[in-house]
């Protein structure tokens, strides 16, 4: 290298350094770097950060148990930097921070969140808490999710230079997750992003009010189910003492539209203070979530929605039906203390028969829900007309001339009658009842029937998008329960195809209940 070359790198080099020092040292009156140190007492840059991470779902709870921990002498500040912030872990920022005023401070990033069907609270999505715990200096940092960013759960970063508090203040706050949940007594749902981050999101929901007398079913098929799934937490010593388990699971099968759906819904409605998880559709993927949370949450119902249609899908693993297995491992994996309760809903029990009988025990209760006879179907139209006009003799020649349909079905037949009487402009009355059910049962109306879950009696034998396959049936006579030590029949001649009988529409339609779940699995003579 030349004099000139030479000369002119050290000159650049100057230039540099001057440049550095010209920069200012401190951004909005107080880098972040000298603030973390002089509440620590000690060089920030050279304490270690514990990260403690927070499923999306618990990030509210998070933010009521730092709060209260933290106390009211607790001092919290927001961090500049824009984008870069999101990208930061606490660490780079204290690095950067020795260098460059990157991250100055500001004030708090809040987002809104659910903590109930209609409160929200205000929750610190970025935001630095100082305090003391035990009187040592804490400094943590709190975030939430940001799928878009990278990030795809809730975080908190501890600064502490004893790590022995450090280690305290996180069981401390682990301990009081437990114990002081929000979600605790809720009805909830888990909602996936649109970021794919396989977190799970919260949904809240009005409790269901409904009464037994809503509820058309085979005498006591509706209590059995009651007892099993509400009656054992209120016998929980006993049943500790003597050393019998409390986790249950109920699997509710039976054609579409005859009532699953709706007893669930009364089982909610009759378990006011009990944690009710639902899933569906796609939300079933969270089932292991689901567990951990009831686990945490207990007495917690777990209800999972259309199992049959998760044992088909092969789309969320390798191999076949990895999420069916992977339901029957959440409900295997609760301890046998657990007060939880997974109820399971399915149109076609022959889809889990095999996978339940090689795992026995985690159904121990499985109740058909079947057709309803001619009285239940008076009973449904008697229920669903409320105080419309309609004689004894009209809603009896109504359901002795529906054979075969759904509660569905009846509803849809008391809601025609009065469509027409309205398009009259007359009075509801027999003969509108009775032309709207020819109207349903004439062939010409034959695709509307199965979309109500009603096409008449339909043959063991002939399989179909909702029945059994070949050599597969719904259960034994009219109104069968089975459970692992008992079986209850109620007399009635049997349904072709669908031995039973139980009813109620199927279907959440009401505050916002948008699906409720359904998994399970039961014992050795599940479904026979």
């Amino acid at each position: 290298m030349d004099d000139d070359v030479a000369g002119f790198m050290r000159d650049f080099g100057t230039l540099v350094r001057l440049a550095q020092d010209a920069l200012p040292t401190s951004a909005q009156g107080t880098e972040l770097l000298d603030t973390l140190s002089a509440h620590l007492g000690t060089p920030a840059g050279g304490v270690a950060v514990v990260v403690e991470e927070v499923a999306a779902h618990r990030f509210v709870d998070a933010d009521i148990v730092l709060t209260a921990v933290a106390g009211p002498d607790a001092r919290l500040v927001g961090i500049g930097g824009g984008d870069q912030r999101h990208h930061s872990s606490l660490s780079d920022m204290l690095q950067q921070s020795a260098l460059y005023p990157n991250f100055p401070l500001a004030q708090p990033d809040y987002v809104n969140l659910p903590v109930g069907p209609a409160e929200q609270r205000q929750t610190v999505a970025l935001g630095l808490r100082l305090f003391d715990f035990d009187g040592v200096p804490v400094a943590l940092l709190q975030r939430s999710a940001e799928p878009r960013y990278g990030r795809m759960s809730a975080s908190l970063e501890v600064l502490c230079a004893d790590p022995a508090v450090t280690k305290a203040f996180l069981a401390e706050f682990r301990q009081r997750m437990r114990s002081e949940s929000v979600l605790k007594g809720q009805v909830l749902s888990f909602t996936t992003d649109n970021f794919g981050s396989g977190d799970a999101g919260i949904t809240f929901h009005e409790r269901p009010t409904l009464s037994a007398d809503d509820v058309i079913l085979p005498d006591g098929l509706l209590g059995r189910v009651r007892e099993h799934a509400l009656g054992i937490s209120a016998h929980r010593e006993a049943l500790l003492k003597a050393g019998q388990h409390l986790k249950r699971g109920i699997l509710l099968y039976g054609p579409p539209g005859t009532g699953k759906t709706h007893t669930v819904r009364f089982l909610l409605s009759a378990s006011e203070g009990t944690t009710a998880i639902l899933l569906s559709g796609s939300t079933l993927a969270h089932v292991g979530e689901a567990a951990r949370t009831a686990r945490a949450l207990q007495p917690c119902i777990v209800v999972l929605e259309d199992c049959d249609l998760i044992a088909e899908d092969r789309s969320f693993g390798l191999g076949p039906q990895p999420l069916l297995f992977e339901v029957l491992d959440a409900m295997d994996g609760l301890d046998a203390d657990a007060d939880v309760t997974f109820v399971l809903t399915t149109n076609r029990v022959d889809m889990l028969e095999r996978a339940l009988a090689q795992r026995p025990g985690r159904v121990d209760l499985a109740v058909e829900v079947p057709l309803p006879a001619e009285h239940e179907r008076a009973a449904l139209l008697r229920l669903y007309a409320g105080g419309l006009p309609f004689g004894a003799e009209a809603i009896g020649t109504a359901a002795g001339r529906t054979d075969g349909t759904t509660a569905s079905f009846a509803r849809e037949l008391v809601r025609r009658a009065v469509l027409a009487a309205a398009l009259e402009g007359v009075p509801t009355a027999d003969a509108h009842l009775i032309a709207a059910v020819g109207e349903l049962m004439a062939d010409s109306a034959s695709l509307t029937r199965s979309l109500l879950g009603s096409n008449g009696p339909i043959p063991e034998e002939a399989g179909g998008p909702f029945g059994p396959g070949p050599g597969v049936g719904y259960g034994g006579g009219h109104g069968s329960a089975y459970s692992s030590s008992l079986s209850v029949s109620f007399d009635g001649p049997a349904q072709p195809g669908f031995a039973d009988h139980g009813y109620s529409e199927d279907g959440f339609t009401g505050d916002g209940v948008e699906g409720v779940a359904a998994p399970s699995a039961e014992e050795d003579d599940v479904g026979r």
